[in-house]
């Protein structure tokens, strides 16, 4: 099979030019003083950054996209102690609202596959499965989307291991997430990663201080597991060196979680985080959307929690929305698409029996 992701490949040299003329040392490419990782070749952050400025500049869906950012308004709400940030941003009305079901899914082509990419998009290239692209609809000062370079599901499964290392190859600079196919991804039907600046979501940023204030450490040798079924956002969170230990105690624990009939794999998001070892944030689900979601206005309102969501910045497009959510609303929705604490905490006995 081709790999129609060849064709658009943006080079070193290209890279280099962008980020000088952007007026900062943002990129360093061979022969330039080395990079952040030590051996002269620049890292994979420091391409995704130059990516950024490239495109911003040479393709007019993403300038306007990332122009739109300044016109976004947020405020800041309380619930219970974790600390959200609601975005009004009109920008991601498209993925909000994205119909997900087979039959929706079916009747449009994937709008991650090569050949169906804009014109003008570029990529770099991560391992030699997946392409680094620039978000053009951005949530944040620097987003990106890392789909597999072949046609595949959303799936976790056989797939982990990947978004671990994208965080460590894009470390120190960005988080890497994963939203399930249920859980807030608007292609369920093609693999898919996301990654944003470290630190933009308030769990990844103030995840210690969250972790003191309503978790605790369950256990583990080589994979230390937190249990935080205090926080609004129910969720574990993994931390270690050894990727392959890792790997398989994250795996153990999605194994672990209930599935619908039918369903490959659990409903859960996932955020990755490395320095100087791995953090990564399981958020299992309960549900896909809030019992209050409506595409269609109305008194409900346009919100379909994904990972950064659940993370503590929550996206709304509708001006009305941003202006009416409040502490109460957000409760609900995270008591009712998060599992249960009572689940999340058999969850973890079932994984470790001493718990």
């Amino acid at each position: 099979m081709t790999d129609a992701f060849r064709d658009i490949w943006i080079g070193d040299q290209t890279l280099i030019e962008a980020s000088r003329s952007a007026g900062g040392p943002v990129y360093r490419g061979p022969g330039d003083g080395g990079a952040a990782g030590g051996d002269g070749l620049p890292t994979l952050a420091d391409r995704a950054r130059a990516l950024l400025e490239q495109q911003r500049r040479d393709w007019d869906l993403a300038g306007r996209g990332y122009e739109s950012l300044s016109e976004v308004r947020v405020r800041d709400l309380d619930v219970d102690g974790y600390p959200v940030r609601v975005q009004w941003n009109p920008g991601r009305r498209r993925s909000t609202s994205a119909k997900v079901d087979a039959r929706s899914i079916e009747a449009r082509p994937c709008f991650l596959c090569a050949a169906n990419l804009p014109q003008g998009q570029r990529a770099v290239p991560f391992s030699d499965a997946y392409a680094l692209l620039v978000n053009p609809f951005p949530i944040a000062p620097e987003h990106f989307t890392v789909p597999a370079r072949q046609h595949r599901p959303q799936r976790i499964a056989g797939a982990l291991v990947d978004l671990l290392v994208l965080a460590r190859e894009l470390s120190p600079l960005y988080t890497a997430f994963y939203n399930g196919p249920k859980c807030g991804a608007s292609a369920p039907d093609h693999l898919h990663f996301q990654a944003i600046p470290a630190g933009f979501m308030p769990l990844d940023g103030e995840f210690d201080r969250l972790r003191d204030q309503a978790g605790e450490v369950c256990g583990g040798a080589a994979t230390r597991i937190s249990l935080l079924d205090r926080l609004p956002c129910r969720c574990l969170a993994l931390e270690g060196e050894d990727l392959e230990a890792l790997t398989g105690a994250a795996m153990g624990l999605l194994d672990s979680l209930e599935r619908a009939a039918g369903d490959d794999e659990p409903m859960v998001n996932l955020a990755a985080r490395y320095a100087d070892g791995w953090r990564l944030t399981v958020i299992p689900r309960a549900r896909h959307r809030p019992s209050f979601y409506a595409a269609d206005g109305g008194e409900g309102f346009l919100l379909s929690p994904a990972t950064v969501d659940l993370g503590g910045v929550c996206i709304t497009p509708r001006q009305e929305d941003f202006e009416r959510l409040e502490a109460h609303h957000l409760r609900t929705m995270f008591d009712e698409v998060c599992l249960p604490a009572q689940a999340l905490r058999r969850v973890v006995s079932r994984t470790l029996p001493s718990t």
